[in-house]
């Protein structure tokens, strides 16, 4: 937690040195090296970045892909760090690293999330191979598509995504949800929770909770949460919701109903 508490703030104050560097007026464009042409990112080497990722207490961390961002000049870093994938910003000359988001002013898209899903999307996982069996069943156990579902109980986006697949069930009867826990350590009554309706099988008790109605303490044998954390954590999932696809893509976060379907229907 501290190493990821340290990476986050890094990130914030990444982007107030950049937000910084451009309202004093001098910018970082001006610090971009383009002598080397375009494909000067290819001149970078593994060792030299790794050596920063252990400035970011990431040493773990391993490169994937090193090319050119949108910016030429400026390299786009593809790492994964403990099956979670990421991407980050270094000037050839390796003396300005970005952490944030690169935003084009034109649709205001963010190339660094779009980047992160392309990462995302080439590892498919097998939802055949995730124990199901003590899931719950938003939906029908018969339809066709199923979305393995990551919650925890005192997250209010998770709160926010259950209310979106429930409008999806009740017009789709081809796609079901299947929900397992993933508390995370900081919600203090997360694990519980999750144990507690696990142990009494209940949806309704899943639905109560995000309803903020109190629900019983339930205690019975099982390992079921922490061999779903361990599940979740073996695919890189560090936060919640999460979104395992029918195609086996992984998605994170709340999102509006259209959206969701779409991703399910492979339109996305």
């Amino acid at each position: 937690m501290i190493k990821k508490a340290l990476f986050l703030a890094l990130i914030s104050l990444s982007c107030a040195l950049l937000i910084t560097a451009i309202y004093s007026g001098f910018g970082l464009a001006s610090e971009i090296d383009n002598s080397q042409g375009k494909n000067g990112c290819s001149t970078l080497s593994n060792q030299g970045i790794k050596d920063i990722l252990a400035k970011l207490n990431a040493p773990e961390a391993k490169v994937l892909t090193i090319t050119e961002s949108p910016i030429q000049g400026l390299c786009e870093i593809a790492i994964d760090n403990m099956g979670r994938k990421g991407i980050f910003y270094l000037t050839l000359n390796k003396k300005f690293l970005i952490l944030g988001s690169l935003i084009e002013v034109a649709d205001m898209s963010d190339k660094r999330q779009e980047a992160i899903r392309k990462l995302q999307d080439k590892k498919r996982i097998d939802i055949a191979k995730i124990p199901l069996d003590n899931a719950l069943i938003l939906g029908s156990s018969s339809a066709s598509k199923k979305v393995v579902v990551f919650t925890d109980p005192d997250c209010p986006f998770c709160g926010q995504l259950h209310q979106t697949m429930k409008q999806i069930v009740a017009k789709r009867k081809d796609i079901s949800f299947y929900i397992k826990f993933f508390p995370l350590s900081f919600h203090k009554d997360a694990y519980w929770k999750a144990k507690s309706i696990v142990c009494s099988k209940s949806l309704k008790m899943l639905e109560d909770n995000f309803e903020k109605k109190e629900i019983s303490k339930t205690e019975c044998a099982t390992n079921e949460i922490d061999n779903s954390i361990k599940l979740a954590t073996s695919f890189g999932i560090s936060g919640t919701p999460a979104l395992i696809l029918p195609d086996g893509r992984l998605r994170e976060g709340a999102m509006p109903e259209a959206e969701l379907t779409d991703l399910i229907d492979g339109k996305k």
